[in-house]
């Protein structure tokens, strides 16, 4: 139960984030906009999302978390990593063990030292059963942590998992304020301390979080003095809102970016990431559970060139893996060009009918699924109703339905996006890995279970390339989701904004582009 409640919070934090606040909201945030920016401070006011809970143990998706927390790790531009909270490990091969030594100079927004002690208590807590994190599987490989002294920390794997050090890139969580205490429930989530370069000053519910500048923060006094996490209603508003000057930047749909290309008032960056899109069967769903065909042949019923066209205006690409962003991409796996054909075809030969309503039936069950969307992403819900379309021309009943709560469990289909910008074991191991705790539709496959276990636990890159070839091979035999596109992100800023580096590729919801805003200033 523990489990289904910490899926479903951090999906009403995801949809919040993509969708806002309500409209009425809209007169008296545009007045605190005044009064935050009444001063000569430097302060950039950024269209987000809401939240309701800002903890990186336990929520992965909060662009918010990179301003207040730092990981032991970090990635720089090129997403490589760099140290942060460690200034050097070292790795003996012999034990898996990893040697860090942190920083000494680095303190709590409290005024309290940052200690190794520290760094045990968060990843304990993440690998809690009971706390329920989404990225709990990322750890999984860790046997032991061993508190040298205040400023060296052992971590002992199981086997190698060159992945780790992306991993320590979490955001670590204060000891003494959280012991002893439930992290799900606690008031720390809505007044969180951490050691990154802009600490907590006022979250106003609904409307915004503002973050003041760390001036102890130990790599560098930021260059601005404020940021604003101001709380839009949608796409829509958050271009309406940069047109009108209430925003200093926002990411925006391909339809939006229209209206700022050629204005000189603003910059408008076109990133690439590795967030891919894609319809979610839920196996759990009796449809899917009983008829594991489907998705591979509905999987041929889409044509993914016209959504990228329409709905993106070509601003990303094609997909069919979901590693096709980086070094491990297997380009030749099947596609599933489309082919409606081939859809037919493939239902007929494993017993579907087309009834007299022109819907595929098989023992007395029509090919009748929903596919659900999150409120608020435009984006996803126009792929969706063109999906819909294309699998009606095919002899599909298959009806969109946008929710403001998921039900992971029951529902039919979700068109989900996911990826990362990192090693090749995020977002494969705990989305596609049996009972992993980002694996939301109770997808498992003993053979890629086996070759995601291998490729994380071995630091011979020759084997992991093999092994994440063979899993995409593996995958499309048994298709977990209709991979649709990956997508662009959009962000619009005004001209005097300084610091976003447009070449680094993004992760999913676009987030990252605040990896150096320590960096940033306004002119």
């Amino acid at each position: 139960m523990k489990l289904k409640k910490l899926k479903i919070m951090s999906l009403v934090m995801i949809l919040s984030l993509m969708a806002g606040c309500s409209a009425s909201k809209e007169d008296s945030t545009k007045q605190s906009d005044s009064k935050v920016k009444s001063s000569d401070e430097k302060v950039l006011v950024y269209g987000s999302g809401d939240y309701t809970s800002i903890n990186p143990a336990l929520y992965e998706h909060g662009e918010i978390n990179s301003l207040i927390f730092n990981g032991l790790t970090a990635h720089d531009k090129n997403n490589k990593v760099v140290p942060c909270l460690a200034e050097s490990w070292e790795f003996d091969k012999d034990t898996n063990t990893y040697t860090f030594k942190l920083r000494e100079d680095v303190k709590w927004h409290d005024g309290k030292n940052f200690t190794a002690d520290d760094v045990k208590f968060t990843l304990e807590t993440i690998m809690n059963p009971e706390n329920a994190s989404e990225i709990a599987s990322n750890y999984e490989d860790i046997t032991n942590i061993k508190v040298v002294d205040k400023s060296t920390v052992k971590i002992t794997l199981k086997a190698p998992n060159v992945a780790m050090l992306d991993y320590l890139t979490i955001g670590m969580l204060p000891k003494h304020l959280l012991e002893g205490k439930d992290i799900t429930t606690d008031p720390y989530n809505q007044s969180p301390i951490g050691t990154g370069p802009f600490k907590l000053d006022k979250w106003d519910k609904g409307q915004s979080i503002t973050l003041v500048k760390n001036e102890d923060y130990f790599e560098k006094e930021p260059g601005l003095d404020k940021v604003v996490f101001k709380i839009v209603v949608d796409a829509k508003a958050k271009a309406m809102q940069l047109k009108s000057g209430e925003l200093d930047l926002a990411q925006v749909t391909p339809k939006d970016m229209a209206i700022f290309e050629g204005n000189k008032d603003f910059n408008v960056n076109i990133m690439k990431t590795s967030d891919y899109r894609g319809i979610m069967y839920n196996f759990n769903a009796p449809l899917f559970k009983e008829n594991k065909e489907l998705p591979n042949a509905l999987s041929y019923a889409i044509d993914r060139k016209a959504i990228l066209e329409s709905v993106l205006l070509g601003h990303g690409q094609i997909a069919y893996s979901p590693l096709q962003a980086g070094p491990y991409n297997n380009p030749d796996i099947e596609k599933f060009d489309y082919n409606p054909e081939k859809t037919k075809q493939e239902l007929e030969k494993n017993g579907w009918k087309l009834n007299s309503q022109s819907i595929y039936e098989k023992n007395r069950t029509k090919l009748s699924f929903e596919i659900v969307c999150g409120e608020g992403d435009q984006v996803r819900i126009d792929m969706a109703k063109i999906c819909s379309q294309q699998l009606k021309q095919v002899g599909v009943d298959a009806k969109v339905s946008v929710k403001s709560e998921i039900d992971w469990e029951n529902q039919d289909s979700y068109l989900i996006g996911w990826g990362s910008p990192f090693d090749p074991d995020d977002h494969t191991y705990k989305v596609f890995g049996t009972d992993k705790g980002s694996n939301f539709n109770m997808y498992s496959n003993k053979k890629i279970d086996e070759l995601l276990q291998k490729a994380r636990e071995t630091d011979n890159n020759d084997e992991r390339m093999k092994y994440y070839k063979e899993f995409q091979e593996e995958m499309v035999k048994d298709m977990p989701y209709t991979f649709i596109t990956y997508i662009d992100a959009i962000y619009v800023g005004k001209n005097n904004v300084k610091g976003i580096t447009p070449e680094t590729t993004l992760g999913h919801h676009g987030v990252g582009i605040f990896w150096n805003i320590a960096d940033w200033t306004i002119e």
